[in-house]
Parts: structure tokens; sequence; C-alpha cells
């Protein structure tokens, strides 16, 4: 089979892609703000009582995301289990972003430890080939935030997300155009960004194993038997470019989501609904920043056997305002709370989002009454933006503000949040992660 039956681009780079990747993000934050850390098993999660990221030596020793905090200690009894740090996290984030916009302004915050960049036509003006330009970046990346990361380049972005993880930890992988089918030869197509079980299933049964298996189908065969987001897989996995870098901050949502953990667990109704309104307060101001408003949501209680009871509603009209939200829920949260069962967690998915535009006026008074609530929580969220996040708060949310969100050896908080710098206070922070280690 030659390059021509698979890949219909024979450029190396007709596009230049590459993909940065950070290794075990968290627990590696927490490496490079205190050196101590440095080659042991470092878990984050504490809180939670799971393991939300663990670093590359608990991995080696089997650990994985979601165990038990009580498990990992029969696994790896030298683990280190820290409370996670999101503003830590968040802040070295952005020095991350930032530091790969020094080389170009094409870059997609695609989540908190990864993102996408185009390097297409900066091979002149940097004078580097793309190869050196990418390595130049995680090079940079490896030295000023003290801990390594993955990158893939690559024609496309599904190639460049493979190129990635091709050799984790700190590896760097190039996959030009021309030789993509040495790479998809040694994929299994299960693993190819955006093909999941279901469809790989489906595609193990016509005899596509490979992703090389799968580039190599005609063009009639996959739109006789995929769909178009499958097309697009197909097209990128040849070398052509389909899916864009987007360069702009997302502001479309289909829905919006809060969900908070809480220990020890409980079954005293009103705490239980209390973490339930902080939690609509904090998904509303999320929706009023984006100008959002709903028209359904579903909320959810979990047990601490995690099991999950819920609910969808409607409402009247489109809202972005929790007393209408709570008012709602009220009812439906009586009927689905049981005293006998302990909660560790509740959450609300807010769905069929829209912008939130004022209405013409209405006879029975609703308009004017939205009206008043829209300027309420204007100025609202001016204030608890000057002060402090849930400077103002519903008396419904009383409880989860007043009473920590864990008690216990999970109520351990991150080292940054137990040391403020002159003039700071716990809502109001320098964007400064705090490092215990000897600088220089």
């Amino acid at each position: 089979m030659t390059n021509d039956n698979v890949l219909l681009s024979l450029q190396s780079f007709p596009k230049a892609i590459v993909h940065i990747d950070a290794d075990a993000f968290f627990a590696s934050c927490e490496q490079s703000r205190d050196p101590k850390l440095k080659g042991k098993p470092v878990i984050t999660g504490k809180e939670r009582g799971i393991v939300s990221s663990m670093s590359y030596e608990a991995k080696r020793m089997g650990v994985t995301r979601a165990m038990r905090l009580s498990d990992v200690r029969k696994l790896c009894p030298d683990a280190v289990f820290l409370p996670s740090d999101y503003e830590t996290y968040s802040i070295l984030s952005k020095r991350l972003f930032a530091i790969v916009r020094r080389y170009t302004p094409d870059v997609e915050e695609y989540s908190i430890d990864e993102c996408f960049a185009d390097l297409t036509g900066l091979r002149r003006p940097l004078r580097m080939s793309y190869e050196e330009i990418a390595i130049k970046i995680k090079q940079d990346l490896d030295t000023e935030l003290g801990f390594t990361f993955s990158v893939g380049l690559a024609p496309t972005k599904i190639l460049a997300k493979l190129a990635s993880k091709w050799m984790k930890p700190s590896g760097f992988t190039s996959i030009p155009g021309s030789l993509a089918q040495h790479f998809l030869a040694k994929t299994p197509v299960e693993k190819v960004w955006g093909i999941g079980p279901n469809t790989s299933a489906y595609l193990a049964k016509c005899g596509i194993v490979t992703a090389l298996d799968f580039a190599a189908k005609d063009l009639e065969w996959i739109h006789s038997h995929l769909t178009k987001p499958h097309f697009e897989i197909w097209q990128e996995l040849r070398g052509v470019s389909v899916y864009q870098v987007h360069t702009e901050e997302k502001t479309d949502y289909a829905s919006m989501q809060k969900a908070k953990t809480f220990t020890p667990a409980s079954n005293d109704e009103t705490f239980v609904f209390s973490q339930l309104s902080k939690n609509i307060e904090n998904v509303c101001i999320k929706m009023r920043r984006y100008n959002l408003a709903s028209t359904e949501a579903v909320f959810f209680l979990k047990t601490q056997e995690f099991r999950h009871n819920g609910m969808e509603i409607t409402f009247s009209h489109a809202t972005a305002y929790p007393h209408e939200v709570i008012r709602a829920i009220k009812e439906p949260f009586k009927e689905i709370f049981n005293p006998k069962s302990m909660y560790r967690a509740t959450g609300i998915v807010m769905m069929k989002l829209k912008e939130n535009i004022i209405r013409q006026p209405d006879l029975f008074g609703e308009t004017l009454a939205i009206m008043n609530a829209k300027k309420l929580y204007e100025a609202v969220d001016q204030i608890n933006e000057k002060f402090g996040k849930h400077k103002i708060y519903l008396a419904s949310s009383f409880a989860a503000n007043h009473f920590s969100q864990h008690l216990g050896e999970r109520g351990d908080v991150a080292e940054r949040k137990g040391i403020l710098f002159k003039g700071e206070t716990k809502r109001k922070r320098l964007a400064i992660p705090m490092f215990l280690g000897e600088v220089g």
C-alpha cells in the first residue's frame, strides 16, 4: 500500500499543528511548588477521598484516577496525599499558555493542562524548522514551570494529539503527513481522539482494527457506514486539516453544571439542601457572566454508596437567577431526599441555554419581576466581584457557606491557602502560587 492510498497530502506539513499536554498536571504542580516532593508518589484529591491526580511515581505503583484513598494506602504506603490547590493549578495553567503564545498567537486552550497551537508559516520569521519550534516550546515549559510536558507535531489536530501521547511522559514526537501511516498502523482505532467505544466496536465488526485500517477506507464506504463527525476524523487521519485551532474564548454553551462533594456524608436535609443551593448560586453566576439563561435543569444528590438520585425540572421562563431555580427545586428535592440515606455530594445541570434577554412587557407583571431580578443580581455580582465571591448569598446557602466543606483529615487546606501575602484575603488573592523550595 502506498502513501497515495491513505494520505491525501504528501507534504510533510501543509499545516503545522502542535499539541501540548502537561504530564500529571495537578500532581506535577505540587512537586514543582515543593521540590521535596519530587520523586515521590504524590496524590491530589485528599478532600474528596478519591484520587484526582497522581504523579508518575504513583502511576507506576498501580494508582489510577478515582481510586479510593483507602485503597491507595494499601497499594502505595509511601504515598503523599494532598488537598487540591486549584488556585495554583489555574495560575500555572495561565503561565503555560502565555509561554506558548511567545511563539504564536494561535493558541487554543483546550483544557487546564493542554492546548493546541498553529505554527504554520512561522519557520521563516522564527528562523527554525517546525520541529525546532515545537522542541523550543517544550524546553521553555519544562524549565520555567518545573515539570515536564509531552508534545506532538503534525499536520492536523487529531494527528498532533496522537503524537503527544506517543512518548509520555516528557516526549516529543513529530508526525509528518508523509509518514503518518507508520504511526497509524501501530495505533488501535479505539485510541483515536473522537472515536468512542461504540464506534470502535462497530468498526471492529467491519474488520477495522487499527487507525490505518480506518484511514485506508475509501470515501464511499465512510459516507455509507458512518456519520459526519467520523468523516471529519477520517480526513484528519489522512492529513487533511478539518478542525481549526480556535483561539477565541468559549462563549457558547449547551449546558452548565456545578457539583460539589462534602465530608463527612450527611442526612441533614437542611445541610444537604444548602449545599445544593450554593451549587445553584455558582452555576447562575457563570450563566450571568456569559449572559445566558436556562429553561430546564437536572439536579442530583449522590449518596455515600455513590448512587445518584435526581430529577429534571422545567422553568416557566428562562432564568439565570438562583432564587427562581431554588423555588422550582424545593418540592422535587423533598420528593427524592431520603433521611435514611447519607449524602456526600449535590449537583445541578442547567440545560437548553440561550441568550438572556428581557421580553416585551406582559399583562401579569412577570417581565417587570424579571427586570427587577436582573438589576438586583447585577448589583450582587458587582459587590462580589469587588469584595470576593459569596460575600452576598441566599439564606438557603447559609450552612454551606459557614461550615467547612470537608471535616477531619479531608479538611486539610492547600498550603497556599494558609499563607497570605500582605493585603490578601481568603477571597482576594494575588495570582502568585506559593512555592516552598529555594529560588535560584
